[in-house]
């Protein structure tokens, strides 16, 4: 594989931004839900709070985003989710133009990677290719 050819490159690079961002949200779900790895200020969290449902979406939404199933809806609403979070969790700090200085920046870097991916799909090494593939029909012969 060359970078001469981006043809071939690019839907592979879109699956591996998919796989590594899900894997690191999933970090982030399991950190509230899981207690792993540990964050102190997630030990006393209620599954059904902001935070707890926040989790629900990250746990679950990263897990079908590391597989490729459901790649466009659930990129979208974990795009949305992490907007969300920036504004209520981070720009209430001050800043709001400045993620940097309000500790914002991941939840805003993840919220336009995830929207980006809702638009561009899984690319080719995930379920959703795989049921694409298998659900094509062969073309007829009149059609050749």
């Amino acid at each position: 594989m060359s970078f001469r050819n981006p043809e071939v490159l690019a839907p592979r690079v879109l699956s591996v931004l998919r796989i590594v961002s899900a894997f690191l949200l999933i970090q982030h779900g399991s950190a509230k839900l899981l207690g792993f790895p540990r964050v102190a200020f997630f030990d006393n969290l209620q599954l059904f709070s902001l935070l707890g449902v926040a989790g629900i979406l990250e746990l679950v939404g990263g897990v079908l985003l590391l597989i490729g199933l459901f790649t466009r809806p659930t990129a979208f609403v974990l795009s949305g989710l992490l907007a969300f979070a920036y504004f209520l969790g981070h720009a209430t700090k001050g800043f709001v133009l400045v993620p940097f200085l309000n500790q914002g920046e991941a939840a805003v870097l993840f919220s336009f990677v995830f929207l980006y991916i809702a638009a561009a799909g899984a690319g080719p090494w995930s379920v959703d290719a795989l049921r694409t593939r298998g659900s094509a029909t062969a073309p007829s012969p009149a059609a050749a």
